[in-house]
């Protein structure tokens, strides 16, 4: 048996560019404390400074030990540790791993920065069983590619420099450098997919086939190989699939691919957008739902973190919208100074920026008011329905564009257009969430 070093980490990331920051997965676990461990021993050697991030799932009534575990660890290691607590909260029939998995997905790619990377501590045996889990799932062939040893995650990159080592060269090392651990109860429960793969299946074929990990992962990294083919092919038509605003794809053109190209087409958008790929039923209620709606209509796709929606012939992908501001007003102070109102919902801010000098006033922003009407000179006066479609503003993001009041005067949509502009004394009244989200 050959001996697990971190010389093994050191050769790997030999050829990798300089990075900010190398983050470590840090459970607290045997695989990740042998990581982080062998890690810290060659940090000079990494491509970036070392980090780690421990997630607290919650689940286990010792979940706050574990992250007190792991703060001791990295303290003793000197190498700085962040922790973050995930709020799992599956729905009716959801398993709670899958919502697990994408939790941590989410939260590894809010972490990420761009130019840093993710260090996990998944191994051979982890690869074989996640090959298993995805055939058992009838997954294709991106999903029997199991785990590739690097990835784009969000703006930076996940990497899994394990992938070829045996766990049980890690457990060695482990009791060879008398580490500390924790471990989990629950890797125990049969209950969990996994578990059972791992504790019932997987050693009744080593019986018959000792070779069986090795084998299966060789056989994920043929698979591997497969789809960085299908992910080329899909990176060279994404080129001519821009819709009119930045980061959509034009629906028309989306719709002549073949069926297949168009899914890797879609994975290969999502993945870039920092979004987890959708199942293949997310993927077939997009093309039914949506790609083959009427233009006028509002269809929407949700799982986990991300949103699909349409306005016209674009194709939208965005986080999950928050929820829509209630109508009661916000009063805001003007008068001839620059001035900023903080909007609810992570909404962004108006600002105000005076050209002459105004009365101070007392202004009402409301949100989703229906039935009114913005007058832009003496007679052009319009419904704002037929305002946001002049101005191509998504049916979806209507009721949460900011509405400026002088009492019962509508007299700005923020950062759209200015009604009764007079009334602002020329001054001018900017949305700083609009040109992140509208483009």
């Amino acid at each position: 048996m050959n001996a697990f070093h971190p010389t093994v980490l050191a050769n790997f990331f030999a050829p990798f560019k300089p990075t900010s920051r190398c983050w470590i997965a840090f459970s607290g676990g045997l695989d990740s404390t042998v990581l982080l461990t062998a890690a810290a021993a060659v940090r000079e050697q990494l491509p970036g400074a070392l980090h780690a991030i421990h997630l607290d799932h919650g689940l286990n009534a010792d979940s706050a030990h574990w992250a007190a575990h792991c703060q001791t660890y990295c303290t003793k290691l000197s190498i700085p540790l962040v922790i973050r607590h995930l709020q799992l909260q599956p729905r009716a029939g959801e398993s709670i791993e899958a919502v697990a998995r994408e939790a941590r997905y989410r939260a590894f790619i809010d972490v990420l920065n761009t130019n840093e990377c993710l260090i996990t501590a998944q191994h051979q045996d982890d690869q074989a069983e996640t090959l298993l889990l995805a055939l058992l799932r009838g997954s294709g062939i991106q999903g029997l590619a199991a785990m590739p040893q690097i990835m784009t995650l969000g703006a930076g990159q996940l990497v899994r420099p394990l992938l070829s080592i045996p766990q049980i060269e890690l457990i060695e090392y482990a009791k060879t450098q008398r580490l500390t651990w924790i471990e989990d109860s629950s890797n125990q429960c049969l209950a969990f997919d996994r578990n059972y793969l791992r504790h019932q299946i997987i050693p009744l074929l080593q019986q018959r086939w000792p070779a069986a990990k090795k084998t299966l992962s060789r056989s994920a990294h043929h698979c591997g190989e497969a789809a960085a083919l299908v992910e080329q092919l899909a990176a060279q038509t994404l080129i001519h699939l821009n819709g009119t605003r930045r980061g959509t794809l034009n629906i028309a053109k989306l719709l002549q691919l073949e069926l297949a190209l168009q899914n890797a087409v879609l994975r290969l958008w999502l993945k870039r957008g920092g979004f987890i790929a959708p199942h293949a039923r997310y993927l077939q209620r997009i093309r039914n739902e949506i790609l083959t709606a009427r233009a006028d209509a509002n269809p929407g796709v949700e799982w986990f973190g991300c949103t699909i929606r349409r306005y016209r012939n674009d194709l939208f992908a965005l986080s999950p919208l928050p929820p829509i501001p209630n109508t009661t007003s916000l009063l805001w102070s003007i008068d001839n100074e620059y001035s900023i109102l903080e909007l609810p919902n992570g909404l962004g801010e108006l600002e105000w920026l005076p050209k002459a000098k105004i009365k101070p006033q007392i202004l009402r922003v409301r949100f989703g008011v229906k039935g009114i009407r913005c007058q832009r000179g003496i007679e052009q006066t319009g419904a704002l329905k037929r305002l946001y479609q002049a101005q191509g503003i998504p049916i979806w993001w209507r009721p949460y564009v900011p509405l400026v009041f002088n009492g019962e005067r509508l007299i700005a949509v923020a950062s759209i257009c200015q009604c009764n502009a007079s009334e602002l004394g020329g001054g001018t009244l900017h949305w700083s969430l609009y040109s992140q989200l509208i483009q």
